[in-house]
């Protein structure tokens, strides 16, 4: 689909689909800082052209986007890959992360570059915490069931995929997703982060209320804690590719541009 600025300022105005979900006051500051920059984290069984679609809409409305290549096998690595992306950044920066990288942007988000953050259905742990113990709380999503190893290397079955992962997608678009998500390394789930970014930084959280990947309530459950400014959208686990526009709306409104 053909954009300019001026077709998402319209399609902004127009979008009703999602209800806004006060979770209370937003850390650090009444209003986030003014952004032009954007860095968005992918997670488990993907790559960085999950973003694709948000960044289109990012860049019409005039923003800077770089999509980190997350590696995908350790917490540190991971980490260390969004903090490389962040000293290139030339002023306030909103941090993005979906699913799993929620636990790298949590880490990461300390840096002096961000301004706000953004969870897309995405883990938020506390610092310290075990986040495995934390899901555990919560009945275990399908899509865990789908995760096959080789060796030291996970992925998720093709029927998880499009079941649990991508199921409000056209299966088309599904499985081109799939032929490209990244395998990682079990190493990679075994990280605690040392830091709790949420906690000093405005923080935006977009539960997908029809996840199958992590629990809808885990989401809600994170969200609330960090006080984030919380929408509810009834996507799958993969939002930021079936509702677009959504979440590059909550994006503007994390980098203080809300239309």
């Amino acid at each position: 689909m053909a954009m300019n600025r001026r077709t998402f300022s319209i399609a902004a105005l127009a979008g009703a689909a999602s209800t806004f979900i006060s979770g209370g006051a937003l850390r650090a500051a009444s209003a986030p800082v003014s952004a032009r920059n954007v860095v968005l984290a992918h997670g488990l069984f993907a790559d960085g052209s999950c973003w694709l679609d948000v960044i289109a809409r990012l860049q019409a409305a005039g923003m800077n986007c770089t999509a980190v290549q997350n590696p995908l096998t350790t917490l540190p690595e991971a980490a260390a890959s969004v903090n490389r992306v962040l000293d290139r950044q030339d002023g306030p920066t909103v941090l993005v992360a979906h699913s799993f990288a929620g636990m790298v942007i949590t880490e990461t988000g300390i840096h002096k570059s961000v301004s706000s953050l953004v969870y897309v259905a995405a883990r938020a742990p506390d610092a310290g915490e075990d986040y495995t113990a934390l899901a555990k709380t919560y009945p275990a999503p399908p899509a865990s069931a789908g995760v096959v190893f080789d060796g030291d290397e996970g992925r998720l079955s093709e029927d998880a995929f499009l079941r649990d992962f991508a199921a409000d997608l056209p299966e088309s678009r599904a499985r081109t997703l799939y032929a490209v998500q990244e395998p990682f390394h079990k190493a990679l789930l075994t990280g605690k982060t040392v830091n709790a970014a949420w906690r000093s930084k405005p923080s935006f959280y977009a539960v997908s209320t029809d996840d199958r990947t992590i629990n809808p309530d885990l989401q809600r459950f994170m969200a609330r804690r960090m006080g984030a400014r919380t929408i509810e959208l009834k996507a799958s686990h993969v939002s930021l590719i079936s509702h677009p526009d959504e979440i590059s709306r909550l994006i503007l409104e994390a980098a203080g541009r809300a239309i």
